[in-house]
């Protein structure tokens, strides 16, 4: 009997549970039940085998054990590089949200970044199944390769510039206006403090904003950083703490993929999307330790690390955003190691002002797969920005606390009426996985999107 992993018909899938593992076999002959004990398959979480063409098979039918846990995104994702190439049709009968989750999880899981090396073998496919959500599978799997195809560019290619121009496209895409601010025009129109950290970069620092949406409805704000690269200014980072710094940016491709989600899937939303792009550079024209920058509330900042820099960008433009009194205001930040250290690199830290946004915001993450973690806006800790120069300082003295520390930073910035949910991501996976290559992640785009389209989608 040849091994079937030598032809290309791949063409079936199952799924099949330990549990149910024995009485499914007894519906084939001995040769494949051999085939199947010799290649050890248990129906364990992630297995795959290729059965043998035989008249009791579909021909190219391939089984995936399930485990003990349903059919789920974490288990789609991972298809397109477990199964051999091909393009798959799925056998058994789904329930439309499971047909939806695999469906999303081979558009995801397939998802490569080619822009400057050739890639390799085509991965397997599959044709959507009866009951599938097409439409919105093709608006996610195209929302989610935008903010990782902007995160995995390098600064040579993706510098405030380019990110800025990636705010305009939603307006050519979609309708709406977009405005960009740039260089010394930040400092006439209100954004002090961008215009302080950009100032030394490359090109000129930024700010993107776009108005779209419905022409009426209620008025949902992002914000997004923009740090296109971070060596830390006059703070720098050592080389290690430099590499991924490409992704500094990373909130802003999130804030971006959720525009384009709102847009494409025409929520009765009117938008405001709002990104400081700039990049914190190492020049003569580069903000000191020590310097007092103006903000556009009127509030003072006293730096006294130049490598907490996000949230000095992000100070301004929350602010602005604030002023047109959005229903929501959400900024969206690769924000702090601190976050990471508590959290690891999958779970985005969320804190908020409004315990009812923020619950909801983690119900529909954990509805989508797509986890989050809250986190305390902790009072007691408002004393680590005190300045003796200034209205506050832009980095906690102690050094404990750090990822509180920046929201409590932020929430200065916003009114206290104003609702308002801020997101510490990372933007990066950083282990090689199936489905899950080393690279950008867009953390909370669905999470974000599920918890609008709930509440504003019907």
């Amino acid at each position: 009997m040849s091994d079937p992993r030598s032809t290309s018909s791949y063409r079936s899938l199952r799924f099949l549970a330990p549990a149910d593992l024995a009485g499914h076999l007894t519906q084939y002959p001995t040769h494949v039940q051999d085939w199947v004990a010799r290649n050890g398959f248990t129906a364990e979480r992630g297995a795959v085998l290729a059965i043998p063409d035989t008249p009791e098979c579909v021909r190219g039918e391939v089984w995936v054990g399930l485990g003990t846990r349903a059919l789920d995104l974490a288990l789609s994702l991972g298809l397109p590089d477990r199964l051999p190439p091909g393009t798959y049709t799925c056998r058994d009968a789904l329930e439309p949200s499971s047909a939806t989750t695999l469906a999303l999880g081979f558009a995801i899981g397939g998802y490569r970044f080619g822009r400057y090396k050739a890639l390799a073998a085509p991965m397997a496919s599959l044709e959507l199944p009866s009951g599938v959500d097409g439409e919105g599978v093709h608006r996610m799997a195209r929302a989610d390769g935008l903010a990782r195809d902007l995160i995995n560019t390098p600064a040579q290619d993706l510098g405030p510039a380019a990110l800025a121009d990636a705010v305009c496209e939603l307006a050519r895409r979609h309708g709406g206006t977009a405005e960009v601010i740039v260089g010394d025009a930040l400092i006439a129109q209100g954004f002090p403090a961008v215009h302080a950290v950009g100032r030394s970069g490359a090109e000129a620092p930024r700010v993107a904003i776009y108005r779209g949406g419905a022409t009426d409805g209620p008025l949902v704000a992002l914000v997004g950083k923009g740090v296109c690269f971070d060596t830390g200014g006059l703070d720098l980072k050592p080389s290690s703490g430099m590499a991924l710094m490409k992704k500094d940016m990373g909130g802003a491709a999130v804030a971006i993929a959720i525009a384009e989600l709102i847009l494409s899937a025409h929520l009765p939303v009117r938008l405001l999307v709002v990104v400081p792009a700039v990049e914190n550079g190492v020049g003569p024209l580069a903000y000191r330790p020590g310097d007092v920058l103006a903000t556009r509330t009127g509030a003072t900042v006293e730096v006294t690390n130049t490598d907490a820099e996000g949230r000095i960008v992000l100070a301004d433009t929350l602010a602005y955003a604030a002023e047109s009194a959005p229903e929501v205001l959400i900024d969206l930040a690769t924000l702090t190691g601190a976050a990471r250290v508590a959290l690891g690199p999958e779970l985005p830290a969320v804190y908020g002002n409004d315990p009812a946004w923020v619950h909801a915001l983690l119900e529909s993450g954990t509805a989508v797969t797509d986890p989050l973690w809250s986190m305390p806006l902790w009072e007691g800790y408002e004393d680590e920005l005190a300045s003796r120069v200034a209205d506050l300082q832009n980095a906690s003295s102690s050094g404990f606390a750090g990822s509180i520390t920046a929201a409590l930073f932020l929430s200065r910035f916003v009114p206290r009426e104003q609702p308002w949910l801020h997101l510490d991501l990372y933007a990066w996976n950083p282990k090689e996985r199936p489905g899950k290559p080393v690279g950008a992640w867009a953390h909370g785009v669905r999470a974000v999107f599920e918890l609008l389209q709930r509440r504003y989608g019907g």
